[in-house]
């Protein structure tokens, strides 16, 4: 897996809006967008969708369309998703997915350590 790639292609908005609608049905929560984050969230993600970039790049896409609040729930659980899409699709061995998956997560969440993140650029720095 090369390092640099259009990792968000295939993810279009409508794509994350209808991810976020299934998380807010699954938990019984009001699924719409916010009045200060959706067009701004919206606009960030389609233009970064269409750009080769690092992996890391990616997860602080998705780290920063968290912190816009695009919806009225579940932002952090739309965009770790994403997240854990593109890093399955690494074929990566279980034990080490899951630390990546982690990794990620915390990042998305903004909850991650400097550990946490030097270890993740790490990670991503090796990709071929």
């Amino acid at each position: 897996m090369k390092s640099i790639s259009n990792w968000l292609e295939p993810f279009t908005w409508e794509f994350i809006t209808a991810q976020n609608q299934i998380l807010c049905q699954q938990k019984v929560a009001h699924h719409g967008p916010t009045s200060d984050g959706y067009l701004l969230g919206k606009e960030l993600w389609e233009e970064a969708r269409l750009r080769e970039m690092s992996l890391f790049d990616v997860i602080e896409i998705c780290r920063r369309c968290h912190r816009l609040a695009p919806f009225t729930n579940y932002n952090g659980n739309t965009f770790a998703a994403i997240a854990r899409i593109i890093i399955r699709k690494l074929n990566l061995e279980p034990e080490k997915e899951h630390l990546v998956r982690s990794l990620a997560g915390h990042i998305v969440a903004g909850v991650a350590s400097d550990e946490e993140i030097q270890a993740f650029k790490k990670f991503c720095n090796r990709l071929g």
